[in-house]
């Protein structure tokens, strides 16, 4: 089974438009929890243009009424991302190499370039029992690198494969991750995914074995908007526990 873990941004992209607290992340997280998902997701930005830092000690706060639903925290490690991290203390923090005013994640980390300054952001990390993951594209020598950071876990960025879905290209791209994950479980990594994963895209990426987590957000958000959270939900479990 792959734990299904729901990217709240969009609601909160959403909520921000117009100035109040509607929609409410904290109302759509009980939502989801209700229908079965495993783990909430949200990325606190500089700008706070949609998770903004209270969201995340509401969000820390619900949860804990709710421990079987994990909370996963993904962003830049600045100093005040780290200052979060170790006051909420979420179930896992992914390490999400952004620029400040980058759009969306586009790229995974270059441990040759920023090794050192991930494994020490791993350690502090780790020593507040926080699960830690890292953001990487899918290739072997980083992965290598990765397992040697003290990272528990990776996150494959999958838009390369989101992009080739719906060409020729698919099963090429599809057996590079299936090649990867593989890799980074042999070196005792937990493998993770998510970007631009949806209902079609999905079930196929699945057939790599051993993926602890998907992270979806902006597919999903659509999907719900066009045919209702109960439906949505509900098949993406079907895929995630088939």
């Amino acid at each position: 089974m792959t734990a299904l873990s729901v990217n709240l941004n969009k609601i909160a992209l959403l909520r921000n438009s117009r100035g109040r607290d509607y929609p409410s992340v904290v109302d759509f997280a009980s939502r989801f929890v209700t229908l079965g998902v495993q783990g909430i997701t949200i990325h606190p930005r500089p700008d706070e243009r949609h998770i903004k830092r209270q969201d995340a000690y509401d969000l820390a706060d619900f949860l804990k009424e709710h421990s079987q639903v994990e909370l996963n925290v993904e962003g830049y490690p600045n100093e005040e991302f780290l200052q979060l991290i170790d006051e909420i203390r979420p179930d896992q923090c992914t390490l999400v190499p952004d620029g400040e005013n980058q759009l969306t994640s586009d790229h995974g980390w270059d441990f040759h370039e920023q090794g050192d300054f991930v494994h020490t952001v791993i350690n502090e990390i780790n020593a507040w029992g926080v699960r830690t993951a890292v953001f990487l594209d899918p290739d072997r020598e980083q992965v290598a690198l990765a397992a040697e950071s003290g990272s528990h876990r990776i996150e494959l960025y999958t838009e390369a494969y989101a992009q080739a879905w719906l060409t020729t290209d698919k099963d090429k791209v599809l057996a590079q991750y299936r090649e990867v994950a593989l890799k980074a479980q042999e070196l005792d990594l937990g493998v993770n995914a998510g970007h631009d994963l949806d209902l079609q895209n999905l079930p196929a990426f699945l057939s790599i074995p051993g993926i602890l987590e998907v992270s979806i957000g902006h597919a999903l958000t659509i999907e719900c908007i066009e045919l209702g959270m109960d439906e949505i939900i509900g098949r993406y479990l079907d895929i995630t526990h088939a």
